[in-house]
């Protein structure tokens, strides 16, 4: 979603000026309606799992359609991804409304966008006022990994930060993509939750297990308690076909 600023449009510059400035007290973003109804979902599923996982620790700032500002020549710029990882911060704060990279903490690790069916902007590399999310995220912010997700057809591209300029990076054996700063992949997953079917951005760790959503979590833990009961149950019966009585086994020392 791209969120416009209220300045007129500059000319085109052929060196950028940029300065890190706190989101002016009179500065208004736009409330625009998302794009799909889908994009929150994804949005909410990515943290999710981050969340259940123990991943996220307080000083990171993990947020969907959240303004990130620069001021370039002058100007005031502010962006929001659906989806962006800030590993660091200077100052935890609730309900943020706009971030700005140098002056409240890290540059913004990596940045996701979500295609809907109406061209948002993601691949633009306009450096005009205001500049396209794609010349933002790779010339101002310099954001390291930019990924951009179609989530009906499930294709993920995947960019790195290299010499200044994005350059698309295939995945592995597996489909996905490991992220360093993260210590996790990033990979594709089709399937259904909270009435959605199709495709969705998963994490794996290191050994390639998949972080659960909560539905998942709670699923998992009913099968072990499942599990662990036949098992007694077994156990009982055999002590049983033996002659011994189970309740008259003296305690475990």
């Amino acid at each position: 979603m791209f969120m416009a600023t209220q300045l007129s449009e500059g000319k085109s510059q052929t060196e950028l000026v940029i300065s890190w400035e706190a989101l002016p007290k009179d500065f208004q973003l736009e409330d625009e309606p998302v794009e799909n109804t889908s994009q929150p979902l994804l949005a909410g599923a990515l943290r999710e799992s981050l969340e259940i996982s123990g991943f996220i620790q307080p000083q990171m700032l993990i947020a969907s359609n959240l303004g990130l500002c620069a001021t370039v020549n002058g100007q005031f710029i502010a962006k929001a991804p659906d989806w962006v990882y800030v590993p660091s911060v200077n100052e935890v704060v609730g309900n943020r409304k706009s971030y700005t990279p140098n002056l409240e903490g890290d540059i913004p690790a990596i940045a996701i966008e979500f295609l809907s069916d109406t061209e948002g902007g993601e691949y633009s590399v306009k450096r005009a006022y205001p500049p396209g999310k794609w010349f933002f995220y790779e010339q101002i912010l310099q954001i390291p990994i930019y990924v951009v997700f179609e989530p009906y057809g499930g294709l993920l591209e995947y960019y790195q930060l290299e010499n200044k300029r994005y350059e698309l990076k295939q995945p592995d054996e597996n489909g996905r993509h490991w992220i360093n700063v993260m210590g996790l992949f990033l990979g594709t997953w089709q399937g259904t939750k909270e009435g959605r079917t199709g495709y969705w951005l998963r994490w794996w760790d290191q050994a390639g297990n998949l972080l659960p959503w909560a539905v998942e979590q709670i699923e998992q833990e009913r099968q072990r308690a499942e599990q662990e009961c036949q098992q007694k149950e077994r156990l009982i019966a055999y002590l049983q076909s033996q002659g011994i009585d189970p309740n008259n086994l003296p305690p475990f020392e």
